[in-house]
């Protein structure tokens, strides 16, 4: 039988294969579906982490938050998505890496949260760069870390994002080397997708976001930038986690960077159209 093409596996395809245990970042998987950052806390922080997210909104685009203890959504209901059996995702074993802090300490990277879920946990699904990807393909833009079959660069930025309550912390942006010709197109391109990030915070000059080093990502791998290219960069869904982690909240489970939540939703619903 012939392998399917990642780029053309419907999501509950994928989600399976992270079920049982496949870890891999997801960009270029699920072609048109959109994807999800994941950030989990008890119900108790979870006002704060709202707030924070609204006061936040180009790095903390929420897409959903689900109900105290819910494990599914309606962005997860399987509908269209290729799944036999109508069965929803569930976002305990359906990404393909988690993290989980304790008093803002990573204690694990597990393939499933299922031993640590709690009745009292809420869950924010938060927009993804990924989204926009494939638009940008469309565009004649190129994507130095799909070539290299590694993971998109992120940074922790000198950028402080507004506080709410306990989360407070920095900026943290993704990059992708854009060759100068096509910075114009790149930020046309994903301004029309404001619910994903939308356009960049900054093109070229990293040291003004204070990142001395783009061969030392914080998270994902390193992707260098070759000469004619100019860096980009946009804001990152793993900005809440950054925030959390730093205000030390007693328990946080997070998908483990660029190891998205794939979801049942077709990118273009986050499409701004024009005439």
């Amino acid at each position: 039988m012939a392998v399917p093409n990642l780029s053309d596996l419907r999501p509950a395809a994928a989600r399976a294969r992270f079920r049982a245990g496949l870890v891999t970042p997801t960009s270029g998987w699920c072609d048109g579906w959109t994807q999800a950052n994941l950030i989990t806390v008890p119900a108790d922080r979870a006002w704060d982490v709202l707030l924070f997210a609204q006061r936040n909104p180009q790095s903390c685009p929420v897409l959903d938050v689900l109900e105290a203890g819910a494990t599914s959504g309606p962005l997860l209901d399987g509908a269209g998505s290729g799944c036999a059996d109508g069965s929803p995702g569930d976002i305990r074993t359906d990404l393909p890496g988690y993290r989980v802090y304790r008093d803002g300490e990573l204690t694990e990277q597990p393939t499933d949260v299922l031993g640590h879920w709690r009745e009292d946990l809420v869950s924010f699904l938060i927009g993804c760069s990924f989204t926009f990807e494939r638009a940008l393909l469309a565009a004649g833009v190129p994507l130095r870390h799909l070539e290299r079959g590694s993971n998109v660069p992120m940074y922790r930025t000198a950028r402080r994002c507004r506080p709410a309550g306990a989360p407070a912390g920095p900026l943290v942006v993704s990059m992708r080397p854009v060759p100068a010709e096509l910075v114009s197109t790149a930020v046309a391109v994903t301004g029309r997708y404001p619910s994903v990030h939308g356009a960049p915070v900054r093109v070229g000059d990293p040291e003004a976001l204070g990142i001395t080093d783009l061969d030392r990502p914080d998270y994902g791998d390193p992707v260098p930038v070759d000469g004619g290219d100019v860096p980009v960069f946009w804001a990152c869904g793993v900005t809440p986690q950054a925030a959390v982690t730093e205000s030390r909240l007693p328990l946080v489970i997070a998908h483990e960077p660029g190891h998205m939540l794939v979801t049942d939703a077709r990118d273009e619903d986050y499409l701004i159209r024009t005439a």
